[in-house]
């Protein structure tokens, strides 16, 4: 299984998801940036992009990578990773689909102005323009298919652990919410909403 989480930068991906690792037995995190990262150190390097999520290569290898390392160790794989073109995310949903892997997608939600407050209080970066760039993408594609698409879990009143602790509670129970959009194949109406890594 992958449990995948997504919500904009500064959502709260990278501190949630270790911990959500460590509610589900047998997972692991395994960062789909890293293969992002492999494509950028090619060289001389590929065509010039503002986000490696727009070469072609990069939603195949997610899909090969993590499937190969199922098999290889079998578990659960949590993926902490933005995705915010619905397109690309319907090609690594039905690639995961076409080996038979379940995929179980969140989305790590809080309002505007809490997602401000992250951003500018990171201390790693705080006001990051790059995360500050997707805030209006994000809003975007939660309106129009990413919300339908996944389980949102509201962050804007929760710790990382509450937030953990409730995606972990989720999976244990098997049962997706109910109304969920599934990812197809071909899907009709998708829209080309901006994305970026994490």
């Amino acid at each position: 299984m992958i449990v995948w989480i997504n919500g904009t930068h500064g959502a709260g991906k990278s501190t949630t998801s270790p911990l959500v690792q460590q509610l589900i037995p047998d997972s692991r995190v395994f960062d789909a940036e890293k293969v992002g990262e492999t494509l950028m150190d090619i060289t001389p390097g590929l065509p010039a992009t503002d986000n490696f999520q727009h070469w072609p290569p990069w939603r195949p290898l997610v899909v090969e990578t993590a499937r190969r390392v199922l098999d290889y160790t079998g578990g659960t794989l949590v993926i902490p990773m933005t995705v915010l073109v619905e397109q690309y995310w319907r090609e690594i949903s039905t690639g995961l689909a076409q080996h038979a892997v379940p995929v179980r997608h969140f989305v790590l939600h809080a309002d505007q102005d809490t997602l401000r407050g992250r951003i500018a209080g990171d201390t790693l970066g705080p006001n990051s323009p790059f995360r500050l760039k997707y805030l209006e993408p994000y809003a975007e594609a939660a309106r129009t298919w990413l919300h339908d698409e996944a389980e949102v879990v509201d962050t804007t009143h929760l710790t990382p652990a509450e937030a953990a602790l409730r995606i972990a509670e989720a999976v244990r129970s098997q049962v997706p919410r109910s109304g969920r959009r599934r990812a197809s194949a071909g899907h009709p109406n998708v829209r080309n909403t901006a994305t970026g890594s994490r």
